[in-house]
């Protein structure tokens, strides 16, 4: 057996959010190591499918000393390329990360914490979490309901079109996954029918700049944990239906149509081979329509007040998403494959099963758990809206790593 080893702080995870907290914890000068179970960046290489890029624009993947070094600033970095960018950035400041390293336990006490691996123990004042919020799809339950002839695919586990066996595919869910995926398999000839939910729309550039540069402008990405009225129904919203392409085409509920995709509502039950949707579709689309343009009169707004209209181009808006008649049944034998794009949920099976909620969503505040010396980073509007993104998860690191410095000097110097 190891012997136990003895640091200030572990970080599990070694992604964009455990590497961030390496570099603010390296510039505090605070000892510690960061645990990861494969490789750096091992989610960005392993559960990704081939096409996929980032929905952010390469100028936006700033990390603590770190930024974005190529010759594309507005393109939008692959699956590869974001690997890449974690590892030069692990490189630059020699983050201490051991990689192929597994968390089985964390027992902790009043001062200190011990992290169980499969290889061997540490001991150390304060744990950060950081295994991001993507580690396991979210599957409801009405799957269990499904024809046996089914086969079952998740985005974590979705490569491209020639992967799926042959018949129709069913995508469930319409966020950045789901209308993605389903955008590529009606591309491919595939016969698609997506089930849409409850969705955020938004055009990829408007007036000649991506919505991303507008979202930062007017503050929206800065958003802060503490300034929005119901903070839990903001880290549940879905993700925006964007693609980063390099033509920089809009993606929209509209667009995987033209392409031949049949639109249904949200998916409700299944009987025997007949699916069953929900008759709220139309209504879903109208609130995201709305959404997207209270955004877009924000713009204008800031435009206008910075005197940029002449800079800019034209307030064009994009088209209401079309609704035809409902569709409340399909027959699932024509269906070969099930996408489940019903997001993802982070699972934190080595933990004290009390710092989860009833739901197993983990408790903090702002990414401070109620244990002292325990803090998680990399969720959804963990601190501020853009939290999720590449170019939020330094600033949260930063404001963590200055509250787990304050908790260090308030302990014993080793445990």
């Amino acid at each position: 057996m190891t012997a136990s080893r003895t640091t200030d702080v572990v970080v599990i995870g070694g992604g964009q959010a455990g590497l961030a907290m390496s570099h603010c914890l390296t510039r505090r000068s605070v000892d510690h190591v960061v645990l990861e179970r494969g490789e750096t960046a091992n989610s960005w290489r392993t559960q990704r499918w081939d096409s996929l890029r980032l929905l952010t624009p390469n100028w936006l993947s700033r990390l603590p000393g770190w930024a974005y070094r190529g010759d594309d600033p507005d393109g939008y970095m692959t699956a590869v390329e974001v690997a890449a960018h974690l590892d030069d950035y692990r490189r630059s400041f020699d983050a201490p990360v051991r990689p192929g390293t597994s968390v089985v336990e964390i027992e902790s006490s009043d001062a200190s914490h011990v992290v169980v691996t499969d290889a061997g123990e540490w001991r150390a004042r304060a744990v950060v979490l950081a295994t991001g919020a993507c580690s396991d799809p979210h599957i409801p339950p009405i799957a269990n309901d499904m024809p046996d002839h089914l086969d079952h695919v998740s985005p974590i586990h979705y490569r491209n079109p020639d992967q799926l066996i042959d018949g129709g595919v069913l995508v469930v869910g319409a966020s950045a996954s789901g209308l993605q995926i389903a955008d590529e398999l009606s591309r491919a000839g595939r016969e698609v029918t997506l089930a849409v939910g409850d969705h955020v729309r938004l055009p990829r550039t408007y007036r000649g700049m991506d919505i991303h540069w507008w979202m930062d402008a007017v503050g929206q990405l800065d958003e802060r944990y503490d300034e929005v009225p119901d903070i839990g129904r903001a880290r549940r919203l879905p993700s925006l239906q964007l693609v980063g392409t390099p033509e920089r085409r809009d993606l929209d509920l509209n667009a995987v149509a033209a392409n031949g995709a049949r639109l249904v509502g949200r998916l409700v039950g299944c009987s025997g081979h007949r699916a069953q949707f929900s008759g709220s579709f139309a209504n879903m689309c109208a609130s995201a329509d709305l959404k997207q343009g209270r955004l877009l009169d924000l713009c204008d707004e800031y435009a206008t007040a910075h005197g940029l209209d002449g800079e800019l181009g034209e307030p064009s808006r994009p088209a209401p998403t079309t609704v035809g008649p409902p569709v409340l049944e399909a027959d699932l034998r024509s269906i070969g494959t099930v996408v489940w794009a019903t997001g993802f949920r982070p699972t934190y099976p080595w933990l004290d099963p009390r710092l989860l909620d009833r739901k197993g969503r983990l408790v903090h505040d702002g990414g401070v758990l109620p244990v002292p010396g325990m803090y998680v980073l990399g969720l959804p509007f963990l601190r501020r809206r853009k939290s999720s993104f590449l170019d939020g998860v330094g600033p949260d690191a930063d404001d963590l790593a200055t509250h787990l410095v304050g908790h260090l000097a308030t302990t014993a110097s080793r445990v």
